[in-house]
C-alpha cells in the first residue's frame, strides 16, 4: 500500500483520537490512512525521496495496525503517533539520509563550479545552488534529535505539543532545540535558513 493508493471517500476524517481499537479495523485504518498519508508521504519525501517514502508510509500503516491497541489518546492524537512510528522507521535510514545531504552538498558545489563560466552564468540559478548547498550541509551536520525537531516542525507542519509528543520528549526540550538549531543555522548557514519555514510553535 503507498501513498497514492488510498480511494477519497471513505468516510469523514477520524478526528484527533479516534477508536482504534474496535472489531473492524480495515475500515478505520482506511480512512486514517486517507487523513494522513498524503502529509506523512510529503514530510518523509522531503527527508529520503519519494520511493523511500512510499515504502515507509506502507510500513508505518503496517506498524500502527499491529500496534493499534497501544494507542492512547490520553497520551497523544494520533497525527503525532503516526509520526512518532515513521520517525523511529526513519531511524533506520539516518546514515543513508545523512550520506544523501552531503552528497546533495558536493553536487551542488560542484555545479555552482560550472555554473559560474561565462557561458551559462546566471545569479539566479548560482543564488539557487548556494541555498540548496548550504542547506544541505547544514541538515547534514545537525544531530539527528536537532534534525527531527526541525524537519517535523519546518516540513511535517507539527506544532511543538505534536512534536514532542511524536519523539517524546517534553515540549520545553522541543522549544530549545528550535531556538538552539535556529542559533546555529543563522550563525552558519544565513542563506540556509530562508529554506526552512516554521511551523506552529
Amino acid at each position: 500500500m503507498t501513498a497514492n493508493s488510498a480511494e477519497p471517500g471513505q468516510g469523514p476524517p477520524l478526528g484527533d483520537d479516534p477508536d482504534l481499537s474496535g472489531p473492524d479495523p480495515g475500515v478505520v485504518f482506511g480512512r486514517l490512512f486517507d487523513d494522513h498519508a498524503g502529509s506523512l508521504h510529503a514530510y518523509l519525501a522531503r527527508r529520503v525521496g519519494d520511493q523511500t517514502a512510499d515504502d515507509l508510509v506502507s510500513e508505518t500503516f503496517l506498524v500502527a495496525l499491529q500496534r493499534r491497541h497501544t494507542y492512547d489518546p490520553t497520551r497523544a492524537g494520533v497525527r503525532p503517533w503516526l509520526y512518532g512510528i515513521a520517525g523511529n522507521l526513519l531511524r533506520r535510514h539516518v546514515r543513508q539520509e545523512v550520506r544523501g545531504w552531503q552528497a546533495r552538498a558536493r553536487m551542488v558545489g560542484a555545479d555552482r563550479v560550472q555554473a559560474e563560466s561565462p557561458e551559462v552564468r546566471t545569479s539566479e540559478r548560482v543564488t539557487a545552488q548556494q541555498q540548496v548547498r548550504q542547506l544541505a550541509g547544514a541538515l547534514a551536520a545537525l544531530e539527528p534529535g536537532d534534525r527531527d525537531v526541525l524537519l517535523l516542525t519546518s516540513w511535517g507542519r507539527l506544532s511543538s505539543t505534536e512534536v514532542a509528543q511524536a519523539l517524546g520528549i517534553p515540549v520545553g526540550t522541543v522549544h530549545s532545540r528550535l531556538h538552539r538549531v535556529r542559533r546555529w543555522l543563522r550563525s552558519h548557514s544565513p542563506v540556509a535558513t530562508s529554506g526552512m519555514e516554521d511551523g506552529d510553535a
